[in-house]
């Protein structure tokens, strides 16, 4: 007879499994198309964003003139018909050069974030579900680099690296990589002692199903609203380091070069510095509405109104 409740249990445990894997997962609501169609803030940071990025991806193929060609108008001339951001000491194209240095911008501040939070779910996943001496220590060292401005940090390894597009990549990467991996942390420790995942342990289920089918939904939602979050903070700060001159270097343009070029001569062409200080705010505001609308959807608590 036990024998046979044995196999019976045995049988029913691929059932069982999928039934737990299917359990709700409470305390965040699902982020969908319609619920961020529906919500005014996280719909208007999402058309600003698309833009941004929309921009970015034309200059890819097209731009009004070749951003780095001088003399494609005459030095300093205003906005026009022709230039209709003007051009910069040397005639070239302002538009132009801001198109181009989206690209550069944009594409750095998302390689940080993806891998910042690539590196980071896996340390907080990791530590949060193993616990023990393994999350003490990794706790540990999130509080000691979250402790360090990350700006002074990503100053340091730029220095070491030498400025460029990959260098700022890699300063932001690490930079944002504790950040990620707190909050992950987090919330895996919330989720761990749930049913369904003691559940699926006394099922004998490995720790990285566990891991990947139970917790990293969870983790999902609260995720995302940190990716957006995090990426308005890159595109400020590539275009802090490369208003400093250890971003992208000339000719090529980026939105913190063009800041830093338009700097000196503020006051007698203030529409260099102008335009990619419009687009820098257009981008970030569009990012921040977007994870500030998200952040509302998935958190079934927020009484504010969208």
């Amino acid at each position: 007879m036990n024998t046979n409740m044995l196999d019976a249990i045995n049988a029913a445990k691929p059932k069982l499994r999928r039934r737990i894997t299917t359990v709700p997962v409470g305390g965040a609501k699902a982020i969908t198309f319609q619920a961020v169609v529906g919500h005014r803030r996280a719909l208007l940071g999402a058309i600003l964003t698309a833009i941004v990025v929309l921009v970015a991806v034309v200059s890819i193929f097209w731009t009004p003139y070749d951003p780095t060609a001088f003399k494609t108008g005459a030095p300093f001339s205003p906005p026009d018909l022709a230039h209709p951001m003007g051009t910069d000491v040397y005639g070239r194209d302002i538009l132009s050069r801001i198109m181009a240095g989206a690209q550069v911008s944009l594409t750095v501040a998302a390689s940080a974030v993806a891998a910042a939070a690539i590196a980071g779910t896996v340390i907080g996943l990791v530590a949060g579900f193993v616990g023990g001496v393994l999350d003490l220590l990794a706790t540990r060292i999130v509080d000691i680099m979250l402790a360090i401005p990350g700006l002074v940090f990503a100053l340091g390894i730029v220095a070491l690296l030498g400025p460029s597009a990959r260098s700022v990549t890699v300063a932001l990467a690490i930079v944002y990589t504790w950040q990620f991996a707190r909050i992950v942390r987090s919330v895996v420790i919330s989720v761990r002692s749930r049913s369904y995942v003691e559940a699926a342990r006394g099922l004998d289920v490995g720790p990285l199903t566990i891991m990947g089918k139970d917790i990293f939904p969870s983790v999902l939602p609260i995720l995302i609203v940190q990716v957006t979050t995090a990426l308005a903070w890159g595109i400020l700060d590539e275009a802090s380091l490369g208003f400093l001159g250890l971003g992208v270097q000339p000719p090529n343009p980026s939105w913190g070069s063009l800041l830093i070029e338009g700097r000196q001569y503020l006051y007698d062409a203030p529409w260099l510095a102008l335009g990619a200080g419009s687009v820098v705010v257009v981008a970030v505001l569009g990012v921040n509405f977007l994870g500030d609308g998200l952040r509302e959807i998935v958190d079934p608590r927020s009484g504010r109104k969208n």
